[in-house]
């Protein structure tokens, strides 16, 4: 694989990271409030089209080739994002 497309693998890995966070802090109230078969499939559907938005983007730009180094950037990209959120907006908000 061409080393640009291992960057801007990366790079949208990293930011892919970021946009779960936030899609799963949209998501949270409907997947811990009201019934549990509503919990089930409002789950099951948020994780299947977030994969599935992600493998289709990352076919588009290196073929679909998976490497660990992808999957850590994501999961350091929602590490960072809860970070900021925990720290500064949260902090904010209190004050």
């Amino acid at each position: 694989m061409l080393l640009i497309n291992q960057i801007s693998t990366i790079i949208f890995s990293f930011i892919y990271g970021i946009i779960f966070y936030i899609l799963l802090e949209i998501n949270y109230k409907y997947i811990y409030c009201g019934k549990t078969i509503y919990k089930i499939i409002v789950t099951f559907l948020f994780v299947m089209c977030n994969t599935l938005l992600y493998f289709i983007i990352l076919k588009k730009i290196n073929y679909g080739i998976i490497h660990i180094y992808f999957l850590i950037c994501i999961l350091t990209g929602y590490i960072l994002s809860n970070f900021v959120y925990k720290k500064l907006i949260v902090k904010k908000n209190k004050q």
